[in-house]
């Protein structure tokens, strides 16, 4: 069989059918395998950036990353003090410590809202991982996990977030974090992003990898290749019948993708309901070298190895709306990482890599450089005259480098109510496509986007079933 695409869920379909004992053949465009998975040196041979992902909450709190154990491979994952932080004007900012407790403290008089919101999920979060990042078909392991989850999406998804908590601080903190999902905000996806991505900060933490992003990709294209794996990189496939003699065929692409590589194939219904599904707003970066610690008015933001950078939450709201609805932000949401604040080895004295990126509208060609470097110097006084160099890639370059993040959508598809319950189409089983042997295995299928591997390990469980009649899920322990 083959796999299409090298991106984490691709690679980790891979892996489990590899380990199945199927001889598998893994299919890369690039040059090189990871998709959101790469780093390279751009300004300096010593000073890695992440090209696209940066750090790794479900690399440790997923199911799939959690049997594969990434530590007992090599790969070291270092958890900054502060897992994210939210700069605010005058010097302000809240601060999501790994500790709940501090969390909470530093929070005033919102500290035992903090607490109320997040202590029962962190108390339950394998549960609710398991639950937010399965294929949506079980029933789910942990009965109670499901039960924290509605009364809290609607207090924290809707209008109801304004009045939520009383200072800035908190309620921008989660406004930060709820800004991951790419949506108009407030919105029930926003409010269930939130929720996840902010009890991790207190529970599994947001680790960032030493090396860079490119070690997980390198850890699972070792343990594919040991177990037989053939990868073929520079080798696009530009049309489904090029593996017309393979008996299955998994797919770490875009709806799209599969409408170039296979249309006239296609039943006329699902192929319309494919050209239906929706795509996001864009992502546009720089990654910036500078010469010294980013300058933060609010001086613990330095710890942090995560800073959502956009104001209050009224602002966040605003300029993730705007985006929502096809305009450019005047003060868009940022989001920074600092891989140095935990891994020296990134950079050089005099010389540290920052990870940067806005929100856009999709398919946006101009360059971002200006408006991240206002916002981040709008919180971080002096920041510009730190910068030695700096590259942009806009939405539209985003798409022409990976052709699944369509008009720069690095989420694979809107993130809505709709689309998150029936990604990419309303089926049973919405890893297979209407093409026997064929199965979707990206981002586009659930349980959605982020670097965990569970769609590609999902997909892979499914063509196993019902194309080899292997029913045992192979494990994934080194």
């Amino acid at each position: 069989m083959v796999v299409v695409g090298s991106g984490p869920n691709g690679l980790a379909a891979a892996v489990l059918m590899a380990r199945a004992g199927l001889a598998v053949e893994l299919r890369e465009a690039a040059a090189e395998i990871g998709g959101g998975l790469r780093s390279v040196p751009l300004f300096d041979s010593e000073v890695v950036h992440d090209i696209c992902s940066a750090v790794h909450p479900l690399a440790v709190a997923g199911r799939f990353f959690r049997e594969f154990d990434l530590g007992a491979r090599g790969v070291e994952l270092r958890q900054p003090e502060i897992a994210y932080a939210h700069p605010l004007d005058h010097g302000r900012a809240g601060l999501a410590y790994r500790s709940l407790a501090r969390t909470c403290a530093r929070l005033g008089a919102d500290g035992a809202n903090w607490r109320r919101l997040m202590a029962p999920l962190v108390e339950r979060s394998r549960g609710l991982v398991d639950l937010l990042f399965s294929d949506q078909r079980r029933i789910p392991g942990d009965l109670l996990a499901p039960l924290l989850l509605p009364a809290r999406i609607l207090a924290h998804g809707t209008p109801l977030a304004r009045r939520a908590f009383g200072g800035a601080e908190a309620a921008a903190l989660l406004a930060g974090v709820a800004g991951h999902s790419f949506a108009r905000l407030p919105s029930l996806p926003g409010g269930a992003v939130a929720l996840l991505l902010g009890h991790l900060a207190h529970a599994t933490g947001w680790p960032v990898p030493v090396g860079g992003s490119r070690s997980i990709a390198a850890a699972l294209a070792d343990d594919f290749l040991a177990h037989g794996g053939v990868v073929r990189t520079g080798s696009p496939v530009t049309d489904l019948r090029e593996l017309a003699r393979v008996r299955a065929v998994l797919l770490d692409l875009a709806p799209r993708g599969l409408l170039e590589l296979a249309g006239p194939l296609l039943p006329g219904g699902y192929r319309r309901r494919l050209e239906a599904y929706r795509y996001g707003p864009g992502a546009a970066k720089v990654d910036f070298l500078v010469s010294e610690p980013i300058p933060w008015a609010a001086p613990e933001v330095g710890e942090a190895g995560t800073v959502h950078v956009c104001g209050d939450q009224a602002e966040v709201f605003a300029a993730e709306s705007a985006v929502a609805s096809g305009r450019r932000a005047d003060r868009p949401f940022v989001l920074v990482a600092d891989p140095m604040v935990v891994d020296p080895s990134r950079g050089r004295p005099g010389k540290r890599p920052v990870w940067a990126y806005c929100h856009v509208p999709n398919g946006d060609e101009r360059d971002p450089t200006e408006a991240i470097r206002r916002q981040i110097e709008r919180f971080a006084p002096g920041f510009s005259d730190t910068v030695l160099a700096s590259r942009a890639i806009t939405a539209a370059e985003f798409a022409a480098y990976n052709a699944n993040y369509v008009g720069g959508d690095i989420a694979a598809g809107a993130i809505t109510v709709r689309q998150l319950l029936a990604r990419p189409t309303p089926r049973w089983d919405p890893y297979r496509t209407a093409l026997g042997g064929v199965y979707l295995c990206s981002a586009a299928t659930p349980p959605g986007p982020g670097v965990h591997g569970m769609s590609g390990y999902f997909a892979a469980r499914s063509a196993l079933r019902r194309e080899f009649g292997i029913r045992t899920t192979p494990g994934l322990a080194p």
